[in-house]
């Protein structure tokens, strides 16, 4: 048995998703749960979720065809389930036997998807490009190519959504101007009635500090799990982390002053001192940008990170504390008084949340409370 594994909390992840619904005036929410819910387990999510009845999330996100086929086999939900990924016509046929809804982003998808004879109507969201830059429909062909898809009887629209490349930072000017173009396209088809099924754009950093771009509906990625999405983002939504990476002390090692530990002989010790090691490594998501950077708890006291992180294990320095083997060792979480933070890695690593929580391998077994 592993003795490192991350803990997920869902009495967190509950909270969370409840703070938020009430902030949105219980808006519909979808909870996005791609890439394995950004490290948390897809399919134990969800589950967790579901249970949470008649204010359960609406819809749920993924980005990957895959990923939706594992989420309707787990039978876990009946929710509608948004796959991001352009749409693919060797795709179509599972989208119809798996009841997943795939998006549409592009005049060549829209040609593709009309030339299919269907047995059954397919249910489509739209994603319109208003500067993302990444895909979608360009905003000037928006309103031409959904009112050709809309005449399509074998196509029904479900929703049309577009996605901020700025709402987590302080300047939201850019956001604005995003929110203005798409709110032109809808207007316009809603002025023709034009079906645009339900219309959503908010994502984490925009649910928190853009009300006005709810409209039908919101999507909670990040947030969901406890953070906010940048360090510019408001703190206006309570969060707690949901993740926590646990382990314990495997061996210890009394050294003497002058010391070097790890590879490339990166720390020395200053005194005469013992030297635990933790097995964890960055194979399980542990950076090496955090070679001497990073910290542990164990009974509530805070431990240096030295030497150079290895594969499967990293190193610290305990000075002359007593502490024995198979002590509990926090990565990240809190303890009675202090806490280690994804944020704090975040601030050495100059990375986001979603980096570190995904980044925790499938090596950690995750534990479910």
């Amino acid at each position: 048995m592993r003795l490192t594994r991350a803990e997920i909390k869902f009495s967190n992840l509950k909270y969370n998703y409840l703070n938020i619904r009430k902030y949105v005036s219980n808006r519909p929410v979808m909870a996005v749960v791609k890439a394995d819910a950004y490290g948390h387990g897809m399919i134990q999510t969800v589950s967790a979720l579901e249970k949470l009845n008649l204010k359960k999330p609406a819809y749920y996100g993924v980005a990957l065809l895959e990923e939706g086929i594992e989420l309707r086999k787990s039978k876990v939900t009946k929710s509608p389930i948004i796959v991001f990924s352009p749409l693919k016509i060797k795709e179509v046929d599972y989208a119809l036997k798996f009841k997943l809804i795939p998006t549409v982003t592009s005049r060549e998808e829209i040609k593709d998807v009309s030339k299919l004879e269907l047995n059954k109507k397919l249910r489509v969201q739209i994603n319109i490009d208003t500067g993302m830059g990444r895909v979608g429909i360009p905003i000037e062909m928006a309103f031409n190519l959904i009112k050709e898809l809309s005449r399509n009887s074998n196509i029904i629209i479900d929703g049309i959504y577009t996605h901020f490349a700025t709402s987590d930072e302080k300047n939201k000017k850019f956001a604005e101007l995003q929110l203005k173009r798409f709110t032109k396209v809808i207007d316009r088809l809603k002025a023709v009635k034009i079906n645009t099924g339900i219309v959503h754009a908010a994502n984490s950093g925009a649910i928190i500090d853009m009300p006005t771009t709810y409209f039908d509906m919101v999507r909670v990625g990040i947030s969901l799990y406890g953070y906010y999405p940048s360090t510019d983002t408001s703190e206006s939504v309570k969060l707690k982390p949901v993740m926590s990476l646990l382990s314990e002390v495997a061996s210890i090692n009394e050294v003497t002053k002058g010391s070097s530990v790890s590879y490339g002989r990166k720390y020395k010790t200053k005194k005469d001192t013992q030297i635990i090691s933790v097995s964890v490594g960055y194979a399980d998501g542990i950076n090496r940008g955090l070679t001497n950077k990073m910290f542990c708890i164990i009974k509530n006291n805070k431990y240096p990170q030295v030497g150079t992180v290895t594969m499967d294990r990293i190193m610290f320095d305990i000075g002359d504390d007593k502490v024995k083997v198979g002590d509990k060792v926090i990565l990240l979480g809190k303890s009675k008084s202090e806490e280690i933070s994804v944020s704090d890695w975040c601030k050495v690593l100059k990375t986001i949340p979603y980096e570190i929580t995904c980044g925790i391998s499938k090596r950690v077994p995750r534990t479910y409370i």
